[in-house]
């Protein structure tokens, strides 16, 4: 469910520009009972993607974080502290261990 609230938000606010070579995979998630502490990597193709997911100074990332983190407060009724990282798997829609690697068979 966390990835796909950060994907939805990836895809509002980037609309063409990347969201079909993004994989978001769930690094931990930790519920503490007030709270839940989640952790997660955008993984995209290509370094110039990494610069426009990243944006200038981080902006854009902070504004699909802080929306991520609203949708999911909103679900699961607590606190969330979000950690969204942006990382490059070169063309990993094509390689078939990357493929397995992101769950797709």
């Amino acid at each position: 469910m966390v990835s796909e609230i950060v994907r939805e938000k990836i895809l509002e606010r980037y609309k063409q520009e990347i969201p079909y070579s993004v994989e978001v995979v769930v690094n931990s998630f930790k519920d503490k009972g007030k709270v839940i502490v989640i952790d997660a990597t955008i993984y995209v193709e290509r370094e110039s993607q990494k610069g426009i997911m990243l944006g200038k100074k981080g902006v854009a990332i902070n504004s699909v974080g802080t929306a991520a983190r609203k949708t999911m407060q909103n679900f699961f009724k607590k606190k969330i502290f979000l950690g969204l990282f942006v990382k490059v798997a070169k063309d990993w829609r094509s390689r078939k261990s990357q493929l397995k690697k992101f769950g797709y068979n």
